[in-house]
């Protein structure tokens, strides 16, 4: 999300996501727009990570499979979802700080449009840098049918009001 900070008269510049005195403990942000994942996305995400587990890449032996098509890299699963959190969550952030109960409940194939929430819970000032403070989330994400396909938590070191890199 873009947040506008008023620069002068008339005049507004957009910032990307939160301080942390911007996040409360409850709050779930709704990250938009959804995402839809193309074959060529899984295909070329899992060659570039040198994951050439047939069940990404070889359509031919996915069709035997269980699940009948190839299925989504987790890892481009994960990293798609983390990246629809960043304008909303981490845009302010310094640092992950780690994640954590990363959960694949349910599979993402192509043509699949996820859609991600994330929950705030528990924020506190960092000890040793005052200008900081450290927010923990949980990140669900869901694909066109509504169904949960992901979920996990995530901390990371967030400025402070007035102490981002885009206010030096």
């Amino acid at each position: 999300m873009l947040f506008p900070q008023k620069v002068g008269e008339n005049r507004y510049r957009a910032r990307y996501g939160r301080y942390f005195e911007e996040f409360n403990i409850g709050d779930i942000y709704e990250h938009r727009p959804g995402r839809t994942i193309t074959d060529a996305d899984n295909i070329q995400f899992s060659l570039m990570t040198m994951n050439y587990h047939p069940m990404h890449c070889d359509k031919a032996h996915a069709e035997k499979s269980e699940f009948g098509k190839l299925l989504v890299n987790s890892g481009l699963t994960l990293a798609v979802v983390l990246g629809m959190t960043v304008n909303d969550v981490s845009g302010q952030a310094i640092a992950n700080l780690g994640w954590k109960d990363i959960a694949l409940t349910n599979p993402v194939f192509a043509g699949d449009t996820l859609y991600a929430e994330s929950e705030v819970l528990d924020k506190r000032e960092s000890k040793s840098r005052p200008t900081q403070g450290i927010v923990t989330v949980r990140t669900k994400a869901f694909n066109q049918k509504n169904e949960q396909i992901m979920v996990f938590e995530r901390t990371f070191l967030v400025a402070k009001e007035g102490h981002g890199v885009g206010d030096k």
